[in-house]
């Protein structure tokens, strides 16, 4: 090829290249002053529910609040997640309503919001265009990101998620549309009435108690999912990833703990492999409503496609076929870290 044809095309390429670059925003971090002093009075507010829980609040307000933390909590878990995320159950309309009230008391943004933000989650993880990308830290992972504008990658990514399913559900296009209405009517005011018509609890205690220190105590519940599960526990299914197995994060998480498992297997609609309901209630709260077909075609992961998995990327801490199996010989083991070896050259 002629010199000159050459230096042409080469210029040409980069001034495309330049054109490219240019063309995406640079980052820069921008706090968002507002969402840092909102949830600043809500954790002072939640610190002052828990003096009063322990000095004047009634008992029966207290296990209120537990209640109220449980049906968030399902409404996130059973609902926004496995349910309208990742479709890996079918739900009738009465289960629909009552996910769609109890993810409405738990005020993570929309069912619709909240599936999109997750799914761009997953098909991104831990990279720019996850909405809390682990990799920038475990702060930035657990609140962070809600305290700071989104990396342009998010919003990018995000309209190129397929939503068609949830716009076409009418339940979630209800929520969508009164959500400024049902938030603070469902998840402020009207859990503040029971105490005080009910048993005559004080306002104050109602209030901070059953309302904030509830409603904040669900939030870190939910973040430490998208932290802790990210950075402490084993990697059973794939150690070449972030999401780990957290015990202590499942049983606060009602069960979405078990995160290296999902992140491996997320159609699976326990989001967890190994026992029924331990450390699981929302599988058990599926279970529950699948017994007279309110949940129906719950979607499993075959025990043959786990151990494959697992023997091919998991990293030997599972409990059937880690190096802890009592059944396995040394000639086995040694076996299976020689293929272990070999799968990762």
């Amino acid at each position: 090829m002629a010199p000159n044809v050459t230096a042409a095309l080469t210029t040409l390429c980069e001034e495309d290249l330049a054109k490219t670059t240019s063309s995406k925003p640079v980052y820069k971090r921008e706090i968002v002053w507002f969402n840092v002093a909102v949830f600043s009075l809500l954790h002072i507010g939640a610190l002052y529910g828990a003096y009063l829980m322990f000095s004047s609040a009634k008992l029966l307000t207290t296990f209120y609040a537990f209640v109220l933390y449980m049906c968030s909590g399902i409404g996130i878990t059973a609902g926004a997640h496995r349910l309208w995320s990742h479709r890996s159950y079918k739900a009738k309309l009465p289960l629909k309503i009552i996910l769609m009230i109890f993810n409405t008391l738990a005020f993570q943004n929309s069912i619709y919001e909240w599936s999109r933000d997750h799914r761009v989650h997953h098909k991104y993880s831990e990279t720019d265009a996850d909405p809390h990308n682990a990799t920038r830290g475990f702060f930035f992972s657990h609140v962070g990101w809600l305290l700071c504008k989104k990396h342009p990658d998010v919003k990018e990514k995000g309209k190129g998620i397929d939503m068609s399913d949830l716009e076409a559900d009418p339940v979630v296009a209800f929520q969508k549309k009164h959500y400024k209405f049902l938030m603070p009517l469902i998840c402020f005011i009207l859990p503040a009435f029971a105490p005080v018509y009910f048993w005559g609890e004080s306002w104050n205690n109602s209030y901070f108690v059953a309302v904030i220190l509830r409603y904040v105590w669900t939030l870190h519940m939910t973040w430490l999912v998208n932290s802790a599960a990210h950075f402490f526990g084993g990697k059973p299914y794939d150690k070449y990833m972030n999401p780990s197995e957290n015990v202590m994060v499942a049983w606060g998480a009602l069960g979405e703990g078990w995160h290296n498992y999902h992140h491996v297997f997320p159609w699976d609609y326990k989001a967890a492999e190994l026992g029924k309901y331990w450390g699981n209630s929302t599988t058990a709260f599926i279970d529950f409503f699948a017994s007279f077909g309110w949940a129906y075609d719950t979607k499993v992961v075959s025990t043959e496609l786990i151990r494959q998995r697992v023997t091919r990327t998991g990293d030997g801490t599972h409990p059937l076929w880690g190096w802890g199996d009592k059944d396995q010989t040394p000639d086995e083991r040694d076996a299976a870290l020689i293929t272990n070896h070999l799968h990762t050259q």
